[in-house]
């Protein structure tokens, strides 16, 4: 007898009521966006999407998921190819080409830094995945070769994300920056400190 596979027809379902959220915030600022704008993009009733999503923070949260998703998993071999600046230097030239969903991604920060909000634990959880991948891609770039020893990869990772966050951050109220360019000086920059033994601040903090 033929086999027939059972669909899912709820999680495609999920899947296109983010893929309608995605579409919404292409053109609106996260405040402005309410359920009623999804399920217009949607076509289905109001009710559907929240059956689908009870909460609000349940379906920023899967938007957050799906949108990431679709950005940086295609890029993840790079790491492993060409090292991590190459691979965080191509999700800058994504979202060059496309900035909705860093500008989605930076207007969940005050959620994430709001203490006791039921949403940011799981925000955390998630920036500390992604940080947790560039520190084990800067580690695997050391044992190759491709970046020095005398650079701690804890540290590294620490210094590059706040570049990559940092220039991405400034991109979005300074339009006209070449965010690519940017990032490309900065991490050159970077490099070379990263080439040198560390040498402790010299000045007296103290007085400062």
């Amino acid at each position: 007898m033929p086999s027939f596979q059972v669909v899912d027809t709820s999680a495609l379902l999920r899947v296109e009521v983010v893929d309608a959220m995605i579409r919404v915030l292409r053109a609106n600022a996260l405040h402005e966006v309410s359920y009623e704008h999804v399920a217009t993009e949607s076509g289905r009733p109001v009710e559907v999407v929240t059956d689908l999503f009870p909460t609000w923070d349940g379906l920023l949260l899967a938007t957050i998921d799906q949108w990431n998703d679709q950005r940086t998993t295609p890029l993840l071999p790079i790491a492993e190819r060409s090292g991590t600046i190459v691979f965080l230097r191509a999700i800058v030239s994504a979202n060059v080409a496309d900035p909705a969903l860093m500008r989605f991604l930076t207007s969940t920060l005050n959620i994430a830094a709001t203490p006791h909000h039921p949403l940011a634990p799981m925000l955390h959880s998630r920036w500390r995945k992604f940080h947790g991948f560039v520190l084990a891609a800067l580690q695997r770039d050391i044992e190759v070769g491709r970046e020095p020893h005398t650079m701690e990869p804890a540290r590294g990772a620490e210094q590059l994300l706040a570049t990559y966050e940092g220039l991405q951050l400034q991109s979005m109220v300074r339009p006209e920056m070449d965010l690519l360019e940017s990032f490309d000086r900065a991490v050159t920059r970077l490099r070379e400190g990263w080439s040198r033994e560390y040498v402790p601040p010299v000045w007296d903090l103290e007085t400062v």
